[in-house]
């Protein structure tokens, strides 16, 4: 029998199960799996979930199962200096290229013509095995809509109106 896991639960909530995903599984809400203790599981959540290592899912036999992001082949980047690797970000971001980001790093999937373009730019590039947990986005998870939620006030610039 195949198991069903339908819902997640808050982080920290204890577990019976473990669940080790790569990156690119860790995207689909649709996704038959095998869990740590060999049991096969049909993971059906909402529609553009993603999960994130430390998650928690609920079986419906009532198990806790908790998700870790799997050792995968990345790209690490670094440069000499804060500029620099901020440049290497928007050219990697204008590519729509998922990344995990450090103070001074930056991880991605191993792609070789994204790490010639690094190279290119003057970065440093190092293959390693990782997890692998990438930025939600700007709607992702993290994504404030009002400034009154921010420790910081939120300045914007006049907008101009045309008027025709």
């Amino acid at each position: 029998m195949i198991l069903g896991i339908y819902e997640k639960l808050p982080a920290g909530t204890e577990f019976n199960d473990t669940l080790v995903l790569p990156f690119v599984r860790r995207q689909k809400s649709r996704l038959r799996v095998v869990l740590e203790s060999g049991d096969e599981a049909a993971l059906i959540l909402e529609r553009g979930s993603i999960l994130r290592g430390g998650d928690r899912l609920k079986a419906d036999d009532g198990r806790i199962v908790k998700v870790e992001a799997a050792l995968e082949p990345v790209l690490y980047v670094t440069a000499s200096s804060p500029l620099q690797l901020s440049r290497a970000a928007y050219h990697l971001g204008n590519r729509h290229v998922p990344l995990q980001l450090g103070a001074e790093w930056l991880l991605l999937e191993q792609d070789h013509v994204l790490e010639e373009m690094l190279l290119g730019l003057g970065m440093t590039v190092f293959e390693k095995i990782s997890p692998f947990e990438p930025e939600a986005g700007a709607y992702g998870g993290g994504h404030r809509h009002h400034p009154a939620e921010d420790d910081a006030p939120l300045i914007r610039a006049p907008r101009k109106h045309a008027h025709g």
